[in-house]
């Protein structure tokens, strides 16, 4: 069974950094594509950023240049990393995977960022 486990979130200062881990249960290769979504309160749930199993990366515009979305083959996890913090990135942030073989798609629990002004 697939498992999506999210971590690394946390309570930091505008313009402070954290790092986002969505560490698989299986292999990172078996998804097509990986995306991070967040969701804040009373908000619809957003994709942030996401990767292709061939490498290419998309974002929301209002992340751009701020975070970097990456891959571990080896350690099966899909890494966010979040600079530049602002208290509008304050929400909760979800891993969501999409096999390659088979329809349908994996969500992790969520991790809680919040940033202070």
């Amino acid at each position: 069974q697939v498992q999506l486990v999210e971590s690394g979130g946390g309570l930091v200062q505008s313009g402070e950094s954290l790092r986002l881990s969505c560490a698989s249960s299986v292999r990172i290769s078996s998804f097509r594509v990986v995306g991070w979504y967040r969701q804040a309160p009373g908000k619809q749930r957003d994709l942030v950023a996401a990767i292709v199993s061939g490498g290419p990366t998309n974002y929301t515009d209002s992340v751009k240049g701020r975070f970097i979305i990456s891959k571990d083959s080896i350690l099966n996890t899909v890494t966010l990393q979040m600079n530049n913090l602002k208290p509008e990135d304050t929400a909760v942030y979800y891993c969501k995977a999409k096999p390659v073989l088979r329809p349908g798609e994996y969500w992790g629990q969520g991790t809680q960022v919040t940033v202070s002004s």
